[in-house]
């Protein structure tokens, strides 16, 4: 088993597969990763357990935006970690912030018991929460598995002085899993520093659609963006990130 962990966020069959052929641990499921990712479907689960051998953690976000949710959202995502659990996924990533930045510790106590055995990561809501020092251990002390954070800053870079600080406050009682902006390049950078082992990366590039006929002044509802341009894990991003861990931590 190896020593480190080079997670593969996807949204699609095509990532999914560039991500095993590039080495990944694992993957996290999600949809929408153009919007930052929510809740997946049920049968883009299934298409990925059927072609891939990865471990697959499914990240559930009921909507864009903010982590302070209604009660209506919150009985929207623990249904779906009880649906995933049921599914045969490794994990969920979750994330529930009060109005004033603090953590939502009802309802993460409530995901962590609908997950039953399955591992349990809180997701980047770490990032906006308003003491993230307080946080990891609340966090802890509900037994989840991981923290995504990129250090309360916009890329993990900017991050690194948050990030080290959390890996050593950690002490080993949970993962502390580095994202936003990851690549070889900058994991290069981070492991030295932070001592940190796991990192979160899409390892993304565009791809341009299939499509020959393009309906010019028609927009699909992200106009600020090239809609028949796709985004799509490059498995060669993947292996060059894994090949350094590799050696690293051997």
């Amino acid at each position: 088993m190896e020593n480190f962990i080079l997670e593969t966020c996807v949204d699609c069959v095509e990532s999914a597969l560039a991500a095993q052929e590039g080495g990944a641990s694992r993957v996290e499921l999600c949809s929408d990763l153009v919007i930052g990712g929510v809740s997946p479907s049920i049968p883009l689960f299934r298409q990925i357990r059927k072609y891939t051998d990865l471990k697959i953690r499914v990240l559930l976000r009921p909507r864009y935006g903010d982590y302070c949710f209604d009660r209506y959202e919150y009985d929207e995502l623990d249904e779906e970690v009880k649906m995933f659990r049921e599914e045969g996924a490794d994990g969920v990533v979750v994330g529930a912030l009060n109005p004033d930045g603090t953590l939502d510790m009802e309802q993460l106590a409530r995901f962590r018991q609908s997950a039953g055995e399955m591992e349990i990561a809180l997701h980047r809501a770490f990032d906006v929460c308003a003491d993230p020092m307080t946080a990891l251990e609340q966090v802890i002390g509900l037994g989840y598995d991981t923290i995504l954070t990129s250090g309360q800053k916009a890329t993990a870079w900017e991050g690194r002085d948050m990030l080290r600080a959390l890996q050593e406050a950690a002490r080993g009682r949970i993962e502390i899993l580095a994202a936003g902006g990851i690549g070889r390049s900058v994991i290069e950078k981070l492991v030295p520093y932070t001592g940190i082992s796991s990192y979160h990366m899409s390892g993304k590039v565009e791809a341009d659609s299939a499509m020959t006929f393009r309906m010019e002044g028609a927009s699909f509802g992200l106009p600020e963006r090239d809609e028949y341009k796709l985004l799509r894990t490059d498995s060669a991003n993947v292996k060059a990130a894994v090949a350094y861990l590799r050696e690293a931590f051997r």
